[in-house]
């Protein structure tokens, strides 16, 4: 009887996740496998033989800023869960206070910075470093080019998601069990042999999380290529909003990648998942 009033609770979930999950996934196969003109076609699939460089930078450029979250990320919070609450709490807040602005104006925020005369190169100019340039490598530059560029989308990236790798891996660091840790120093592991064999093993489950969160919205992104890479350095999801909203309307097409993107991030998230297991179970024997 009890089982059956929480499972009325449960009702409007299902709908929603039926209605806004499902459904749209369902759509997008459905698409995917659809022709302009009706009917089945795997047109749609041979087509992206054509953007195999727009699949390759999005995961590589993806890739990278995973990788600078995880090594900003990791060190920021385990140094957090070192300290007290104090600092904890005023850590939280400056890591949290950029994402209480629109994303947008954050990134664009970062245009003004490093646009051809932005505030970093109106800077390098004060202090002579572009002129020194100039001396070292007989060039006449008046700016650093650092704009459109690969390296200013990822930074966009980790800009706006390293709260996601930070927040995850501090959840799990902070609630260790210290009896743990303590253990392995009694049968005299030094400190270097306690985090590589204790704490990293036990603190995965929030690496992998935190290596999720940032390495799928980094994948799919647009507006950050779009605003920090001018165009020029197209991502899948620049592509799928090109086939929805663009000149090249084509839905299908569109779908189509838009479901390849969702079956290789699956993969690539069930493989980390693998992984984390295994390193658990690694520690606990």
């Amino acid at each position: 009887m009890k089982n059956n009033r929480l499972s009325r609770f449960a009702i409007p979930y299902v709908i929603w996740m039926a209605l806004f999950v499902v459904a749209p996934i369902i759509m997008v196969v459905i698409y995917a496998f659809s022709a302009s003109v009706g009917g089945f076609t795997l047109d749609n699939f041979a087509k992206m033989g054509t953007y195999t460089v727009v699949f390759t930078r999005s995961f590589k450029l993806a890739l990278i800023a995973t990788a600078i979250c995880v090594l900003i990320g990791y060190p920021v919070s385990y140094k957090m869960s070192k300290e007290g609450p104090r600092f904890q709490r005023l850590a939280m807040v400056l890591i949290m206070l950029p994402m209480w602005m629109n994303f947008l104006l954050r990134t664009y925020s970062w245009m003004a910075i490093l646009e051809n005369n932005g505030l970093l190169n109106q800077l390098f100019r004060k202090i002579g470093l572009i002129a020194l340039y100039n001396n070292i490598f007989g060039t006449d530059i008046s700016f650093f080019r650092m704009i459109n560029t690969q390296g200013a989308v990822v930074l966009g990236m980790v800009y706006n998601y390293l709260p996601f790798m930070i927040l995850p891996i501090y959840s799990v660091i902070v609630k260790l069990d210290h009896s743990l840790i303590e253990a392995a120093r009694d049968l005299g592991a030094n400190s270097v042999q306690v985090f590589r064999r204790v704490i990293l093993p036990l603190s995965l489950p929030g690496v992998l999380s935190g290596i999720t969160m940032v390495f799928v919205p980094s994948v799919s992104t647009f507006a950050i290529s779009k605003m920090l890479g001018g165009g020029t350095e197209m991502l899948l999801g620049d592509l799928i909003e090109q086939q929805y909203m663009g000149g090249a309307y084509n839905p299908y097409l569109g779908a189509a990648i838009s479901l390849v993107m969702m079956v290789i991030v699956v993969i690539c998230m069930v493989v980390m998942n693998r992984f984390g297991e295994g390193e658990e179970q690694a520690v606990m024997m």
